[in-house]
């Protein structure tokens, strides 16, 4: 049984129809990745999986169950959700910023205990923060920001997390150490899926590729039969360059195509 499950998912917000009969599954153990081109659809998509975005058509469930009507305190602590360009705007420390991330496990009235102390260093060290425990949140770098909520999201120990661009503003070392980190905890079991744009690193450390356009799934499966030149050409409008590396596949974009279905070869018309 897969995860998450999304079956024809339609959202219209406003007059206008953001996603469009949407079907996909998230299982424990894979990391899926989230592409398309600005406004393709991709947040909406997951704010929707998260719970956060009623007033849907279609199916969403949670372990089998219609997310509707899985108890708010337990969905929270089984889905983590790390929103794109998460801000903090008062002196939190780092640590008592990934400690909220235990909220959903304490009682109304409980304090901290063992485990979640543990949980919560164990989360810090692994989002490499431990030099930056107690700074302020708001004297952070941009990319230290983002690692503190990734934190925060791992500090809950979800069975699923949902990402949106947690690699945007990150140095280089660090959008490998993110990437490296989400595939570990697919690895571990967890359902990872997350929104991206380097497609390189999506072609790299993700175990498959959704790639979304105008609301509809373009194409879907292994990242080597999504980024073919073809649709690389019709839904990002590019000529990439591509190759397999020793160390893995490389997907750069070279060229911006004005007219992309006559452009490159086999693209869809």
């Amino acid at each position: 049984m897969s995860r998450i499950d999304a079956q024809a998912l339609s959202v219209r917000l406003g007059r206008r129809r953001v996603i469009e009969n949407v079907s996909l599954a998230i299982g424990d153990g894979e990391m899926v990745g989230l592409l398309g081109p600005n406004g393709a659809g991709k947040t909406t998509l997951l704010r929707c999986l998260a719970g956060l975005l009623p007033g849907y058509s279609g199916t969403v469930n949670f372990d089998g169950v219609p997310i509707g009507d899985v108890e708010r305190n337990a969905l929270a602590r089984r889905l983590a959700y790390l929103p794109q360009s998460a801000e903090c705007h008062w002196p939190i420390s780092v640590r008592n910023l990934v400690a909220l991330g235990r909220l959903p496990h304490r009682s109304a009235w409980g304090g901290f205990g063992p485990a979640d102390r543990v949980a919560i260093d164990r989360a810090i060290e692994t989002a490499d923060l431990a030099a930056l425990a107690e700074r302020p949140v708001n004297e952070l770098s941009g990319g230290e920001r983002t690692r503190a909520m990734l934190a925060r999201a791992l500090a809950t120990e979800p069975a699923s997390i949902l990402a949106d661009e947690p690699i945007a503003g990150l140095d280089p070392a660090h959008r490998l150490d993110v990437m490296a980190l989400l595939q570990r905890l697919a690895l571990s079991g967890l359902a990872v899926l997350v929104v991206l744009h380097d497609l390189t690193l999506a072609a790299r450390y993700c175990h498959r590729l959704i790639l979304l356009r105008d609301g509809h799934v373009q194409a879907s499966g292994r990242p080597a039969d999504v980024f073919t030149p073809g649709l690389l050409a019709d839904v990002f409008g590019v000529r990439a360059h591509m190759a397999e590396l020793a160390d893995g596949p490389l997907v750069v974009p070279v060229e911006r195509l004005a007219d992309p279905s006559t452009s490159i070869p086999g693209a869809p018309r």
